[in-house]
């Protein structure tokens, strides 16, 4: 937690900047705490923001903009201006002028508040009260050159608001229509209330934070502790969690249903993590203000309900730059300055290492986004005008908090992050994912009918593969039938997934292994095998040279971006100058920022000229092209954002000469597209076809971080600095750059009639892309060496393996066992776990060969025909019959005082156990209702108390264990410290 004398808390709410908190300490000590890394990134981009921010300011009103709430930029200015080392050559104004400015600003602005008095804005709660907390955040810190009757408009915003939604008690707000919280209940299913009930919370957090009227501030506590316990809330079979947070137990606090039992949020129909991580935007959002008034930080938006699964699953989503993939609808990726707060506060206000790690992440990569083009910007790439002061505000309070820390938060690193991260899971039918972190890449498989895709992040790199575009599978592909399963080490024996989708007419599969490698097995279906990739110049991040370097059979070649910078072509007289579209990237169609045609010395000849276009939106007409203004741009129409060949063209005036143009897309760009120049307007000629081409046999690798190896088939592998194009019935997706693709390419696969199978890292992917199961199948495996769970038999060419698999479905086997020396043929391998392996030496051959099993090994002898019954020892035995290993357990987060996490009894692992604390109560979840045969309970040394075991078919309502259950508990009556703890709690 923050640790904050309430002097130094006093001494910053008191004045016109932050570096009072550091009176009497030396500059150089007090710099040295403010910088890091981190904060000094948060200082750098503030200070160069300033720039657009200055764009905002409005003489006629003598204050920044109102429109998209622009003027609450100045917290961000007030933030600045209490900085030691404020820097006006970086952000492009003295201070002098920049506080009179924010003064100005924040004076009139108050007044115009409709909680002051003012008509202009305020009270909505969606999203008024966000941007009044920022505000009323940015008054508190200039509170000293604020005069009187602006500081009486503050506190009538900070407190009318909190009075607002006090009196809406758990009533919509009639000014805010279709905005709702869904009442007490909430909601979860399509569209998640956790951001409406964070924005009921945050709208009371400044009035509670600087009222001085006690009855009101108790009053409205209650309110914020409401809503803030329901945001995120418990799943059913997490109600009864007696954990007692802010004074109250959470289960008598607690009532919403707002995320998915897996603990993923959804919004508008799409898994939505940047929407999940609204749980931690809105308590940071809150968080400062209790700080900065020197009251404590409500223990609430530290210990959130789930807040600790819901976190692991942004992990399970993590890229490599502090941001998650969006798996489904990823109109919010790439928005750098709204992903800042979530993981400032996680790291710096709730001290989370891993949170520390990914904010570090972020803050690399923040000072090259701002500087790219349009510059300036905290938001881009498809952003809302609104977000950029609202960036702008929440990198000023992620600032804050690192000043406000004494102790840095140590980032764990890289590695050991996604080392933690890694593992599988399958966030059920409703939600349609089914997702895969692995140290060395992300993986995910999207089975929702609206947003079917394939996904693949090598590296975690944001801006390699693009995930936005389905990896191999052909784009718009609509599935008729889904089947996907997540392997788990501990119930498996490995971490992976498997998906099949029934799609346009064929079958399509997908299987994600722990290395990060991926296997794409089809039918064979039109459009398939491409992989898009980010080619864009963006200095300072790794990867984002403008080009891609491709390695293939006899040769390299380097592809330039022709999406940004110059794109040239032989001079040629010309009127006329367009862009023709022959492909979008997304479904948003065309949109360009600005169009230039350049002539033999490279100026600009469209500046000022007429542009026309196939179509154009009302608010992006096809003249913002050419009006010299950056943040401008044209889009297509809505209707036609489908269309492939919408066009823009620029008429010159008369002939001239014309050698290339250069384009300013936005996140709506085109994939393909060709130049063409006319004399007249009606004949088009291409000058040059964008993306340039090369073609490869069988393998590709990508910039040495990725590689793709393609098996049968006749169509080569084509490459542009865009993406790959590599049909073929099975595709490999190798991650990193040491992998050797031309024996991966070259080596002979594992055949079976009627399947398709890769052994790709050791690891069998199996699929039958048939409606019809398949039973007792052989599998013909071009090794020996390693040995796979079932029947096998050595041969002249390998081993003979049987499998049996449903119509429509994958498989991923593990190597259970590898073997060394020469078997004869005929000897018989019968896996039946990953402990046990019976070897039968051929009637006419004796066997001598070495079994390991990780550091385990053992030389098996035999006579002719004879067996031997192999041991591993140790544990856990994989897969297992126990139904509730590794499945999700109760209570989750927050876990009840001297309790550790139910989870430690189902992992397998006996080192582990769970301590069940004065609460003694923990329940599995075995994911649906189930037979059971019986339960099984192993404690720990100490005195055991009595237990008991209880079942539930919805989790609510318990009682004896009976035929059937989906939720299985065990409660142990007076437990006390010493005794014995669970080991192991195994249904079956």
């Amino acid at each position: 937690m923050v640790a904050l004398s309430r002097r130094q808390l006093f001494a910053l709410a008191g004045i016109g900047g932050v570096s009072s908190v550091f009176a009497g300490v030396p500059a150089a000590v007090a710099a040295a705490r403010a910088v890091g890394p981190v904060a000094a990134a948060y200082r750098e981009a503030l200070h160069v923001h300033t720039r657009w921010v200055e764009e905002q300011w409005d003489e006629a009103i003598g204050a920044y903009r109102a429109g998209e709430f622009r003027f609450v930029s100045v917290l961000g200015n007030a933030v600045l201006l209490g900085m030691d080392d404020y820097d006006a050559g970086l952000a492009g104004v003295d201070a002098a002028t920049l506080k009179a400015r924010t003064v100005a600003t924040i004076k009139r602005f108050a007044a115009g508040n409709r909680l002051a008095g003012g008509d202009e804005w305020g009270r909505l709660l969606f999203w008024d009260s966000t941007f009044e907390l920022y505000f009323v955040l940015a008054a508190r810190l200039m509170w000293a050159d604020l005069d009187p009757a602006t500081r009486v408009n503050v506190q009538r915003i900070a407190e009318g608001q909190a009075a607002y939604a006090y009196e809406l008690n758990t009533r919509d707000d009639p000014m805010s229509p279709g905005w709702t919280p869904g009442g007490t209940a909430g909601g979860w299913k399509g569209d998640s209330r956790l951001a409406e009930m964070g924005a009921y919370a945050q709208a009371i957090a400044p009035g509670l934070a600087w009222t001085a009227d006690p009855e009101s501030a108790e009053a409205w506590r209650e309110r914020f502790l409401f809503w803030a316990s329901n945001a995120s809330a418990l799943p059913v079979a997490d109600r009864a969690n007696p954990a007692v947070v802010d004074g109250d137990r959470i289960d008598q606090r607690t009532t919403a249903h707002n995320i998915h039992d897996s603990f993923i949020v959804e919004s508008q129909g799409s898994a939505s993590p940047d929407h999940q991580a609204e749980l931690w935007r809105t308590a940071g959002r809150a968080a400062i203000h209790f700080m900065v008034a020197g009251q404590p930080v409500p223990e609430i938006l530290t210990r959130r309900p789930s807040g600790e699964q819901l976190w692991r699953t942004l992990r399970l989503l993590a890229s490599d730059a502090g941001e998650p993939v969006m798996p489904m609808a990823a109109d919010r990726y790439h928005l750098y300055g709204r992903d800042v707060l979530p993981l400032a506060f996680l790291a710096q206000v709730a001290g989370d290492r891993d949170a520390a790690r990914a904010e570090a992440d972020l803050a690399t990569r923040l000072m090259p986004y701002v500087w790219h083009e349009p510059e300036f910007r905290l938001v881009k790439f498809g952003g809302e005008e609104s977000e950029e002061p609202m960036a702008r505000a929440e990198v000023a309070i992620a600032y804050l908090f690192h000043r406000l820390r004494k102790t840095p938060v140590t980032p764990v690193s890289k590695a050991e992050f996604f080392r933690s991260a890694a593992g599988t899971r399958d966030f059920g039918r409703d939600v349609g994912l089914t997702v895969q972190q692995s140290p060395a890449a992300f993986a995910a498989a999207v089975t929702k009918p609206e947003f079917v895709g394939f996904l693949w992040q090598p590296g975690h790199d944001n801006w390699l593969v693009d995930t936005r575009v389905p990896a191999f599978l052909p784009a718009g592909a609509g599935s008729t039938g889904r089947w996907t399963k997540a392997y788990r080490k501990n119930r498996d024996g490995v971490d992976a997934t498997a998906t099949v989708l029934a799609v346009n007419g064929g079958y399509a599969g997908f299987t994600t292994l722990p290395t990060g490698t991926v296997v794409y097995a089809s039918t064979g279906l039109p459009g398939e095998g491409g992989l898009a990739l980010f080619t864009m110049a963006m200095p300072g991040v790794p990867g984002l040279t403008g080009s891609r370097t491709f390695t293939f059979e006899g040769g390299r070649a380097e592809l330039a971006d022709q999406l940004t910078g110059n794109i040239t072509f032989s001079p040629r007289k010309a009127r006329y100058v367009r862009m023709l579209g022959r492909e979008p990237a997304t479904k948003f169609g065309y949109s360009i920022y600005t169009f230039e045609v350049l002539d033999v010395r490279g100026a600009d000849l469209a500046q000022g000229a007429m542009p026309t276009a196939s179509s154009e939106d009302v608010w992006y007409p096809a003249r913002n092209t050419t009006d010299g203004n950056p943040l401008t741009r044209w889009t297509v129409a809505a209707e036609e954002r489908g269309r492939a060949d919408s066009w823009l063209a620029v008429d010159l005036g008369l002939a001239v000469r014309v050698a290339g143009v250069r384009i300013h897309w936005e996140t709506a760009y085109a994939k393909k597209f060709a130049i063409q120049t006319s004399t007249d307007g009606l004949t088009w000629t291409d000058a040059v076809v964008v993306p340039e081409t090369r073609t490869a046999e069988r393998w590709v690798g990508i910039d040495g971080r990725a590689g793709v190896v393609t098996h049968g088939g006749k169509r080569k592998i084509t490459v542009t600095a865009a993406g790959i194009s590599a049909p073929a019935p099975l595709i490999e997706g190798y991650a990193g750059g040491r992998r050797d693709l031309a024996a991966a390419a070259a080596r002979a696969l594992p055949t079976a009639e009627g399947l398709s199978v890769s052994d790709a890292d050791g690891y069998l992917s199996v699929f039958n892309l048939a409606p019809d199961p398949v039973r007792d199948v052989t599998v013909r495996i071009p090794s020996q060496a390693r040995l796979y769970r079932g029947t096998q038999v050595t041969t002249g060419k390998g081993l003979e393996w049987e499998v049996s698999l449903d119509g429509g479905a994958a498989r991923v086997e593990p190597p259970r066992f590898t073997v060394e020396g020469a078997a004869p043929a005929g000897t018989r391998y019968e896996v039946h776990d990953s402990h046990h392996v019976t070897v039968t030496a051929p009637q006419d051959h004796r066997v001598r060969i070495t079994l390991r099993c990780g550091s385990w090994s053992a030389v098996v002898r035999l006579a002719a025909g004879k067996s031997r019954r192999v041991t591993v020892p140790g544990a856990p035995v994989t897969p297992t019959a126990d139904l509730a290993r590794g499945r999700t357990t109760f209570p989750t987060s927050p876990l009840p005082e001297g309790m550790t996490s139910p989870d430690r009894a189902v992992d397998g692992d006996p080192r582990t156990s769970w301590r069940p604390g004065a609460a003694g109560r923990m329940v599995v979840d075995l994911g649906a209702v189930t037979a059971i045969r019986d339960v099984g309970v192993r404690w720990g040394p100490g005195n055991r108390r009595p237990h008991r075991v209880e079942a539930s078919l919805d989790g609510l309502t318990y009682g004896a264990l009976g035929a059937r259950a989906r939720y299985v508990a065990v409660v142990v009556d007076g437990w006390q410290p010493g005794d014995a703890e669970l080991v192991e709690l195994a249904v079956h």
